[in-house]
């Protein structure tokens, strides 16, 4: 038997190796259009990341080395780009035609590239072979690339996104889509998903259609439908289409490019079949045609078609979409099945749960939660899919799923099911048949619910907000306290409609039942409580009490003394800097949600002004949707502040380079780090001081120290030197210069001033000050003893300080009276020299003293 394999990635090199164990006897050969076979796809992302480290860890087998373990001839770079069933052959794009007894088609797919201009720029990059990696880890390394647009929110895209971010670039996500995931996660669980990347730092843009790449000889960043996104990288991450096209004119039945098969992979052309992303297989509930462009499929069917080939009957039973994906360093993703909406689509009367559990002991170290939903028929209970995210082992939760969806079992099988449990690795109740009890007391009425998706679509309008939180954390709800529930709740009747809302459900369920055992009637537990929903209650009256007004001034909204219910909202920008497209997301942000006007502070932060209440959380969130944020008060690291010294004619330094690494590194890096003040930090380029550093809790100041060469001085009646510097400590005197080194303030003014070249030579560094402050009480700050050579020194010194006020500081008190009460040359020894312990440091109690 003469058996040609057309690909030899995953679905290829797994068929023709089986083949070759079950008959020994048979030749088969396969045709690759690449120089690599068997490559780890998709462990791709995690070589642009830096955890695989090279180029050989992702090759799983080398031609050769396939060809010595499995008697597979293996030919590379032979593009087909024909096949001429009647005749039995295959042609290639060197002109060779081989002719088969069977054939078998594995060529893949190949990533979708829209046809807009800018597509072909250097930087920009797709992901799909181990040169699409290397490839893009090298243009970013080598080019110091400092932020990334990732064009696709799927599993793929996803993965860079988190890699890039893991190399220290700032990541955008980009998808058309009104959500990322899609089709793949309901829109609630990809809601909670993306606010979750968005708190690790990857911006995530939805509803955006690729326009345009942007850049002249190199990409810029994208143009879209809502707006432009600037990255030194673009990374297509659209998704993949089948690599058939050669195929058109061979008389195979193919779906969208797909090659449809049969469950033995046979084509409807005679001995010829297809295996892998460029096939179409089935869907295990359904039983339609569905396309699973995945690793595991590939395998799988690709093991399938060689018993086939070879005598057996191997029946791929389907595909059930699983896929399990690593968000961040923390955050994990897996689903298996039908979605609730293709569920619904499908014919099927649905019913869902989402819930949060424990993923392990709660005692245990590294406990975290899973978030889970579940999809299941009403009738039957027959489970449908499942979608988990969580810091654990969401892969293990899924592969139940998938066991439970292939054998048609109901929620109710799993219930006394004997799971593994020790405290490591799960709870003693597993988390997913938590999650099954959950979904039938459901079924049975016992837990009567809005889903996250009803809540969010305001199905609980006209419910009273009951939080049973262990202590009251929903603004405007009234608390009610658990153990103490005993009889009707004052003042609410038993008919009132109550939405009983706490950090997960569980809690929310508990009040319930005591409740419909009280008589209540009309009772709804929002399922996932404040976990995943955004929840809103009205208050009382419409009077915000005093400690609502101080929650939303932690988040940066300040309120208008003129309204009670009006506030000013501060959005951060990177030491006063902020690109055109942010410039018009505030600018939209405050026509939306706010008057109309947008004011300066005197930190370089935007306050969006005449904000109402109700619009303070859809302003954040809209904002957080474009990468920005609001904040800059309270007891913490303030907004950095800085010149324009990278582009003044006398800065000394780059200050926009340095400011921006401050604030990456500390108003975000330490932005929940409790001091026992504010602290304000402040770079100036020079000593001219414009921007005041000395009257900032720590001020920085570019410094340029004179290295003079005074055997050159010739003793000039009119000394360059001396008329050009603006603080006069230069003066010749008994035929010499001299400089008073004590008094100079090195700006550096003074270089190239001398034509015989005393003062060419220059000390580049920073000097610190500490203490200072400003408004009702002023202090300068007064310098350490030390010229600073670099920017990773002051970046120390800086975390320093912060470390020593955190540590030292008494609640209520600024840095300069620490530094007074402490002495200076106490505080200088221990920020030059002295050692801190920042982890014992970090773990402290710190209670803050910042009023506004």
């Amino acid at each position: 038997m003469n058996v040609i394999v057309i690909g030899g990635v995953a679905a290829g090199t797994k068929t023709a190796a089986k083949l070759m164990r079950q008959d020994r006897s048979a030749k088969v050969t396969v045709y690759t259009k690449g120089k690599d076979i068997s490559y780890a796809g998709c462990g791709l992302p995690y070589y642009v990341g830096g955890s695989i480290e090279n180029r050989e860890e992702l090759i799983v087998n080398t031609p050769e080395k396939y060809a010595g373990l499995t008697g597979v001839e293996v030919r590379t770079q032979m593009e087909a780009v024909g096949l001429n069933a009647q005749a039995k052959t295959v042609s290639f794009e060197n002109g060779e035609t081989v002719s088969y007894d069977k054939l078998v088609i594995a060529t893949g797919a190949v990533p979708f590239v829209p046809d807009v201009a800018g597509k072909d720029l250097p930087g920009v990059f797709t992901m799909r072979t181990p040169d699409d990696a290397i490839d893009l880890r090298a243009y970013a390394e080598s080019n110091h690339c400092r932020s990334a647009v990732v064009v696709g929110g799927g599993f793929i895209g996803l993965e860079i996104a988190e890699n890039l971010l893991a190399k220290g670039l700032k990541v955008t996500v980009v998808d058309m889509a009104n959500q990322v995931m899609p089709n793949l996660f309901d829109v609630e669980m990809a809601a909670y998903i993306r606010r979750q990347l968005q708190s690790r730092g990857i911006r995530i843009v939805t509803g955006a259609g690729l326009e345009e790449i942007l850049g002249n000889e190199k990409a810029a960043g994208i143009r879209t439908s809502a707006g432009n996104f600037d990255g030194d990288l673009v990374v297509l991450a659209i998704g993949v289409r089948p690599a058939t096209g050669f195929l058109s004119d061979s008389g195979l039945l193919m779906n969208r490019g797909a090659i449809v098969v049969d469950q033995q992979q046979k084509t409807n052309l005679n001995d010829v079949y297809a295996v892998g992303d460029c096939a179409q297989v089935y869907n295990r509930i359904t039983g339609k045609g569905q396309w699973s462009a995945m690793g595991s499929t590939a395998n799988i069917t690709g093991r399938c078609l060689a018993r086939n080939l070879t005598g057996d009957t191997a029946v791929y039973k389907g595909c059930l979409g699983t896929g399990v994906v690593k968000l961040a360093g923390d955050l994990n993703a897996g689903r298996t099945g039908l979605t609730g909406e293709q569920a619904k689509e499908a014919g099927y009367d649905v019913i869902t749960v989402t819930c949060v559990t424990d993923d392990k002991a709660h005692y245990y170290p590294d406990a975290s939660a899973f978030v889970t939903k579940l999809i299941a028929e009403r009738n039957t209970h027959k489970l449908l899919g499942i979608q988990v995210v969580g810091a654990g082992a969401v892969d293990k939760m899924v592969d139940i799923a998938v066991t439970g969806i292939a054998m048609g079992a109901a929620v109710e099988d799993f219930d006394t099911m004997d799971f593994s449990y020790a405290p490591p690795f799960s709870t003693a109740i597993h988390p997913f048949v938590q999650a099954c009890y959950i979904l039938e007391n459901k079924l049975s009425g016992a837990f009567e619910t809005f889903t996250p998706d009803e809540y969010a679509s305001g199905k609980a309008k006209g419910y009273r907000v009951i939080d049973v939180h262990p202590s009251a954390a929903i603004p405007g709800a009234e608390w009610v306290n658990l153990s103490k529930v005993t009889a009707p709740l004052e003042g609410i009747d038993l008919e009132e409609k109550l939405l009983l809302v706490c950090a997960r459900g569980k809690r929310g369920y508990f009040l319930q039942n005591r409740l419909k055992a009280l008589g209540y009637t009309n009772t709804r537990v929002l399922e996932g409580g404040a976990s995943i929903n955004n929840v809103k209650a009205a208050f009382a009256g419409g009077v915000l009490p005093a400690a609502e007004i101080k929650r939303v001034k932690g988040l940066g909204c300040l309120q208008d003394k003129r309204y009670a219910d009006v506030f000013n909202v501060r959005v951060i920008t990177r030491n006063g800097k902020i690109t055109a497209g942010e410039h018009r997301v505030i600018a939209e942000a405050s026509e939306r949600f706010g008057s109309g006007a947008v004011t300066m502070t005197t930190r370089l932060t935007l306050e969006i002004q005449g904000v109402k209440y109700e619009n303070i959380q859809p302003l954040i969130d809209f904002l957080g949707e474009h990468g920005l944020s609001t904040g800059g008060t309270g007891s913490l690291v303030r907004p950095v502040v800085s010149c324009k010294g990278t582009t003044c004619q006398y800065g000394l330094a780059d200050t926009y380079g340095l400011s921006e690494k401050l604030h990456e590194r500390f108003y975000v890096g330490y932005h929940g780090v409790t001091l026992p003040h504010k602290f304000k930090i402040a770079v100036g380029g020079c000593p001219n001081n414009c921007v005041k550093p000395d009257l900032n809790d720590l001020g920085i100041v570019g410094q340029r120290v004179p290295m003079a060469d005074f055997s050159k001085c010739r003793g000039c009646k009119k000394c360059q030197v001396e008329e050009n510097c603006p603080v006069k400590v230069a003066k010749v005197a008994d035929g010499k210069l001299h400089i008073d080194a004590n008094a100079c303030n090195n700006c550096g003014r003074c270089k190239g001033k001398c034509p015989f070249g005393v003062l060419e030579e220059y000390k580049e560094g920073f000097k610190i000050y500490i203490g200072g402050r400003w408004g009702k009480k002023v202090a300068h700050g007064t310098p350490l003893t030390k010229i600073f050579d670099s920017e990773e020194e002051v970046l120390e010194v800086v975390e320093r300080a912060i470390l020593l006020f955190r540590d030292e500081g008494i609640s209520g008190e600024r840095f300069a009276d620490t530094v007074s009460r402490l002495g200076f040359d106490y505080v200088n020894e221990k920020l030059l020299s002295d050692t801190i312990d920042k982890a014992a440091v970090l773990q402290k109690t710190v209670k803050g003293g910042a009023t506004c």
